[in-house]
């Protein structure tokens, strides 16, 4: 039998290419799954229960007829979502929330796929949360708010617009009202306020794990020493208390707060508890070694993942981007207060006129986007909660950031 000829072979070749490069490939499908029941878990803070459900029943309402779903909601912190998720990726939820400053490790230890629409979802979204999503150029998670970042927020039946510019005056009216401002310094996320503008750094190395941190430099025109002596002085104000969030928001309401460092995610809250007295802005200046400086903030974005080893990884995409559609970022906005990452949402004019979202965007001039890695907090919290206490011991504050240095910069 005679071979065909190479010429011949190559003719159909070309002919099967050319005809193939005609023909568009249609999207990837679904699988059927109208018999089979999806079950997906997501994973989201405790205050986000009542919103997440109503975009549970519009997904669900939205496929119906595509699919069974049971979807179970499980109340997680954004903030150590990462270290959960890695103890046990192939049992973790489907679908979760967490912050900006946890996708590199998340992405490198397997637990996130890269997205595979990325165009439209950079398209639709504010560039620096794309960015925040993202690991080098590749986007691995969908962005949720753009508004992981603090600011003041203060009661206008007590404060004018010129009080609220600096740390001593705000003190001080606080005191003179028999109230309180308050600030945690329990939490380090904080803390980095005091340090941010002064010429002192802190943040990731090249190896994306280990610090580089000075804030306890002895040298140029702000020391370390220089800072931890303005807290202290902010400290021993009988108008400052270190609080937590939660404690924060009890002190609004119960009339012993009447101005305090947190997010938008108390906005709803506060202006329930303080109504037209309401009243938001950029941080205040301190003051430290002589001078006013302007106090900084850590900023990021909360972000919507889906494990790597989901059972139902399309549905479980599709999930993750109904919640992060710009319908549900505006549902997020007028139930939680929270700032959308997408471009339409964030550009509306309740968003826009929304005083938080103001005092929010006046303090990002001032903010650093969050990248320390895992030895940042627990030293740094130590430091700034003796600090609170009036440094009891009495102990060399230089010998106190040394050690908090050493801590911060292990390998």
């Amino acid at each position: 039998m005679r071979k065909p000829s190479f010429f011949l072979l190559l003719s159909m070749g070309m002919l099967l290419l050319l005809s193939a490069c005609g023909e568009k490939t249609p999207p990837p499908e679904i699988p059927s799954t109208e018999n089979e029941t999806v079950a997906l878990t997501v994973w989201g803070a405790e205050e986000d229960k009542a919103l997440l459900q109503e975009i549970f029943a519009s997904f669900q309402s939205r496929y119906a007829g595509e699919a069974s779903f049971r979807i179970t909601f499980q109340p997680q912190s954004e903030s150590n979502c990462k270290d959960i998720l890695l103890g046990d990726l192939e049992n973790g939820a489907d679908v979760f929330a967490f912050a900006d400053d946890q996708v590199a490790a998340l992405a490198a230890a397997g637990g996130l796929d890269p997205i595979e629409n990325a165009g439209e979802i950079r398209a639709a979204n504010l560039s620096a949360a794309v960015d925040a999503a993202s690991v080098g150029n590749t986007l691995y998670a969908y962005p949720l708010t753009a508004d992981n970042g603090y600011f003041l927020y203060y009661n206008k039946a007590y404060f004018t617009q010129e009080d609220i510019q600096s740390l001593d005056r705000i003190l001080a009216v606080a005191a003179e009202a028999g109230k309180l401002m308050t600030m945690d310094w329990s939490s380090a996320w904080y803390v980095y306020a005091f340090f941010g503008n002064t010429g002192l750094e802190v943040g990731l190395n090249e190896d994306g794990i280990t610090n580089y941190c000075t804030w306890n430099s002895t040298d140029g025109p702000i020391t370390g020493v220089d800072v931890a002596q303005a807290m202290l002085s902010a400290a021993a104000s009988p108008g400052f208390a270190s609080r937590t969030d939660t404690e924060f928001l009890e002190g609004v309401q119960n009339g012993s707060i009447i101005a305090g460092v947190s997010g938008v995610w108390n906005a709803v809250a506060i202006q329930e508890a303080w109504g037209e007295n309401a009243g938001a802005a950029k941080l205040p200046t301190y003051t430290c070694a002589g001078r006013q400086v302007q106090m900084a903030s850590f900023s990021g974005c909360k972000l919507i993942g889906v494990n790597a080893y989901s059972q139902h990884p399309e549905w479980a995409a599709r999930l993750a981007e109904w919640i992060t559609s710009e319908e549900n970022q505006r549902l997020r906005f007028q139930m939680r207060g929270q700032g959308p990452a997408n471009i339409n949402a964030a550009g509306s004019p309740e968003v826009q006129d929304s005083p938080a979202i103001a005092a929010l965007l006046a303090q990002s001039e001032f903010s650093q986007l969050q990248r320390v890695g895992g030895k940042f907090w627990d030293p740094v919290t130590e430091f700034a909660g003796n600090c609170a206490q009036g440094n009891p011991s009495g102990a060399s504050l230089q010998a106190q950031l040394d050690r908090m240095v050493e801590a911060v910069t292990a390998r």
